[in-house]
């Protein structure tokens, strides 16, 4: 049989309490640890989702109209 262990308390200590102003400064340094994009690869990895979704709603509303020709031949109007 599985025994049934008590989950031990998770308290923080005192020195690691929340502080609003800690949360702030853990948040700015771990933006600054973030490797950023050149403008060249932001432009281009924009360009290719744009081109990426107009694709897909090309692809997607062409389904759609055929699915709606098709119930209309189907409903005869």
């Amino acid at each position: 049989m599985a025994q049934n262990r008590a989950r031990p308390e998770l308290r923080l200590a005192p020195s690691r309490r929340f502080s609003i102003i800690g949360f702030f400064g853990d948040v700015i340094g771990e933006i600054r640890k973030v490797t950023w994009p050149s403008r060249e690869e932001a432009t281009r990895l924009w360009l290719l989702v744009i081109a990426l979704a107009a694709v897909m709603g090309v692809f997607l509303g062409s389904f759609d109209w055929l699915f709606a020709r098709l119930f209309a031949l189907l409903a005869g109007t």
